[in-house]
C-alpha cells in the first residue's frame, strides 16, 4: 500500500490569523438537525428511525487565500502576455498531479530571497532532476509558525528570477510552506520604501504577468518528504471565476 502524507493545514478558526484570512466555522449539532427536520420537513419525532437523532451540519466562511491554497494566474494579473489569465476553475488538472521534487531552503535566513543558484545547489546536493510537469515544493520549515501571529512576517521567499527559472524548466505548479510565495509582505513594503525601487514589491508573483504558472502557499510537513521519488496531488476547489482555491495537498509514496 502507498504511504499518503498530508501537506495541508487544517481548516479551522485561529484568532492569530490576519483578520482578512481568518476562517470561521459554525457547527450544527445532530440535535439541531433533528429540530430542523421536524420544523422544516414536517416529520414528527415518532417517525424518526430508531436511534436517529438528526443530521449534523457545518457552515464555513473563509477567503480563497486562507489556509493551504493554490493561486491561479488571475490572482497575479488580469492577463498573461496580453491574453486573459486563467481563473482557478480554468487551471488544467494535469498541472495538479505529478512527480514531486522537494528543494530544501530551510537554511535560508528570514527575508533573504531564494535565488537560482540556491535552487541549483540543492538540486545538485540531493540528486533530484527537474523535468517538465514536476511539482516543485520549496521547504523552508516556516510551517512551524503556523497558528501564530508571527507566521505572515517570518521566513525566506522566492525571488522573481528563481520563479522564472523554474517556469523555464517546464514547471507549471510549485509551492512553499511559508505564508506566501515571495518574502514576507511587510518586509517587501519596507524594502520598497527604503530603496525607492518600484520593482521589489511582489516580484515573484508578478512573473505570472509574462509567464503562466501557479503556486501553492501555506503547505506543511515538507520535512517528512524525500527530495524526489513521490507523487503530489493538489486539486483545488472548482470555484468559478476565483483567483485561488483551498486544496487538500497530499504526497503519495510507494
Amino acid at each position: 500500500m502507498p504511504q499518503i502524507i498530508d501537506l495541508s493545514k487544517s481548516i479551522s478558526y485561529n484568532k492569530q490569523d490576519p483578520w482578512y484570512m481568518r476562517v470561521k466555522v459554525k457547527h450544527q449539532s445532530h440535535q439541531a438537525g433533528g429540530r430542523l427536520i421536524r420544523w422544516f420537513l414536517g416529520l414528527p419525532r415518532k417517525l424518526f428511525p430508531k436511534d436517529f437523532i438528526g443530521w449534523a451540519n457545518d457552515q464555513i466562511s473563509m477567503g480563497v487565500h486562507s489556509t493551504t491554497h493554490i493561486d491561479a494566474p488571475w490572482h497575479y494579473h488580469p492577463t498573461v502576455n496580453g491574453e486573459a489569465a486563467k481563473t482557478i476553475d480554468e487551471v488544467p488538472l494535469d498541472w495538479c498531479y505529478g512527480d514531486g521534487i522537494v528543494i530544501d531552503m530551510s537554511h535560508k535566513a528570514d527575508f533573504d530571497p531564494i535565488t537560482i543558484s540556491d535552487l541549483q545547489a540543492d538540486l545538485e546536493k540531493s540528486g533530484a532532476k527537474l523535468a517538465a510537469g514536476n511539482i516543485v515544493l520549496i521547504r523552508t520549515d516556516r510551517d512551524k509558525f503556523q497558528g501564530t501571529k508571527e507566521y505572515p512576517d517570518v521566513g525566506t521567499g522566492m525571488s522573481g528570477e528563481a520563479t522564472e527559472w523554474l517556469i523555464d524548466q517546464g514547471i507549471k505548479l510549485m509551492g512553499i510552506d511559508s505564508w506566501g510565495w515571495d518574502i514576507p509582505l511587510r518586509h517587501q513594503i519596507k524594502m520598497a520604501k527604503e530603496s525607492g525601487n518600484s520593482e521589489l514589491f511582489w516580484e515573484a508573483h508578478l512573473i505570472g504577468m509574462h509567464k503562466e504558472y501557479c503556486h501553492i502557499e501555506q503547505l506543511t510537513n515538507l520535512k517528512a518528504l524525500p527530495a524526489y521519488g513521490f507523487k503530489v496531488c493538489v486539486f483545488p476547489l472548482k470555484i468559478v471565476g476565483a483567483s485561488a482555491a483551498p486544496a487538500r495537498v497530499v504526497a503519495i509514496l510507494d
